[in-house]
């Protein structure tokens, strides 16, 4: 029996994932939490697992395809009908963290498989229920005016459709994902279809008063990009030919680059930044941390100059509640936040990633130094739960690993502020009215001034800096 395995919910309200590898192939027989395919959204990289033992069919998307939740990606030939002895029971794998056992237990309380339908419509997926079959679709093709007097084609009294028209976006060759067309189906004239192009470029045509049904989009699989409009517009049947430029490499925006785009434009236009900046004598700290490095206690433990940083944010945080707080517009209501949730900025293959650790005023040096060892780790072999890429209230970004002194970090959407750490290295400084080389670094605090005034800010800042100059201080707060 042939059985389609749909693309599922993988949480955070996420719509679309990304194919990246297939780890099977048609022909190739399964087993139960096989591995099938592993998949990207804005959020993290997650490996699918297979719902059923059989044979693999058909693939039904390709690796680089952005596929909306609820559509087919496998095909399945499984040994038995639903129900019967032989088909499998539907156990979701290692997805989301630890949504995973509930998404299982929750599939089978209503009898539904991962990537089927249940009882009440909806399909059942790794982290939940998504879309009833079919509530995920383009919708219908918006048909050329006919002549007057004629009469309208009879519409399917199910979906409301012109008689004919079962797959709305795949008449004249396209398939609803924007598969290839040929040039004249493209420009749409002889049918009077809108061509296939995207909502923004939709609203510049408007604008400028151009028809897409004039237009051949040049455009992967023929879609009508902003150039061919602007082209159009501008009086050329066909846009300008690009000067020879010599290893142009061009790559979509997807996953977390398109993500983390869309949140710094929000976050920049929308949260009024201010940064300050503080040098800092970390002597002290450093020769803190080698003497804890050889005690039994950290013996096992990789404590980097960031833990100190983290946990004097912490502390420093107590003194100043506004820097873990968030402005709430639609309330119009200030968010103080009773534990640090704090995000840790991490550059990896996928792009930045800022996963968080969870609660981390109420854990010792040593569980931060821990934590933030497994936290960077896991981030960067691309295997962080998109449950813990959400929630922070407060972030570090360390600039310094790359060997840069200082920056104007930019907000994360949502939270109050944001730490830069800067390059730690030897400088010249002055030391009970002496010139000193000491162990120097800088660090730059970017904060939302609609939360955080300058004093409040400011005092945060310094408060950091003289914990990282002389951890004994932590003993008197």
């Amino acid at each position: 029996m042939r059985r389609e395995f749909r693309m599922p919910d993988v949480g955070e309200g996420l719509t679309e994932a990304e194919i990246t590898t297939w780890h099977v192939a048609p022909g190739d027989p399964v087993t139960v939490n096989q591995v099938l395919v592993e998949i990207e959204t804005a959020k993290a990289a997650v490996e699918l697992p297979s719902p059923w033992a059989g044979t693999v069919g058909e693939l039904l998307a390709e690796p680089g395809q952005t596929v909306e939740v609820g559509t087919p990606i496998i095909a399945i030939e499984t040994a038995g009908a639903p129900g019967v002895a032989g088909d499998a029971p539907a156990v979701a794998g290692a997805a989301a963290g630890s949504a995973e056992g509930a998404a299982a237990e929750t599939a089978e309380a209503v009898g539904a498989k991962i990537g089927e339908a249940g009882a009440d419509g909806r399909i059942a997926t790794l982290v939940g229920y998504g879309p009833r079959p079919g509530s995920v679709r383009r919708r219908p093709r918006r048909p050329a005016a006919a002549p007057a007097g004629a009469e309208p084609p009879p519409a399917d009294r199910h979906s409301g459709r012109p008689a004919g028209d079962e797959h709305p976006g795949r008449r004249n060759g396209a398939d609803g994902d924007g598969g290839a067309r040929s040039g004249a189906d493209t420009a749409g004239a002889a049918t009077g279809l809108v061509p296939l192009t995207k909502p923004p470029v939709r609203k510049i045509a408007r604008d400028l008063g151009v028809d897409l049904r004039s237009i051949t989009g040049t455009g992967a699989g023929g879609v009508i990009t902003r150039e061919d409009v602007e082209a159009h517009a501008a009086g050329a049947a066909e846009p300008a030919p690009q000067p020879a430029l010599g290893g142009v490499r061009r790559e979509p925006i997807r996953g977390v680059r398109r993500a983390t785009a869309a949140a710094m434009v929000r976050s920049a236009f929308t949260a009024p930044h201010v940064t300050e900046f503080l040098a800092v004598d970390l002597t002290a700290t450093l020769a803190l941390r080698d003497r804890l490095r050889a005690t039994r206690e950290y013996a096992e433990v990789k404590l980097t100059p960031l833990a100190f940083v983290a946990k004097a944010v912490c502390l420093a945080a107590r003194r100043t509640p506004e820097v873990n707080a968030s402005w709430d517009e639609a309330a119009g209501e200030i968010v103080y936040y009773d534990r640090v949730h704090l995000g840790i900025a991490a550059a990896t293959p996928r792009g930045l990633l800022v996963p968080k650790v969870r609660d981390a005023d109420t854990l010792s040096l040593r569980e931060l130094a821990a934590a933030l060892g497994a936290l960077t780790e896991t981030a960067r072999a691309g295997r962080t739960a998109p449950a813990d890429l959400v929630g922070g209230t407060f972030t570090i970004t360390n600039v310094g690993v790359f060997g840069v002194d200082t920056g104007t970090p930019i907000l994360n959407p949502g939270e109050a502020a944001i730490l830069a750490v800067g390059a730690i290295k030897p400088a010249p400084w002055v030391v009970d009215g002496e010139l000193a080389v000491r162990t120097v670094c800088q660090l730059a605090l970017s904060f939302d001034h609609r939360l955080v005034d300058g004093e409040q800010g400011s005092r945060f800042l310094a408060d950091v800096g003289a914990l990282l100059a002389d951890p004994g201080l932590a003993l008197t707060w």
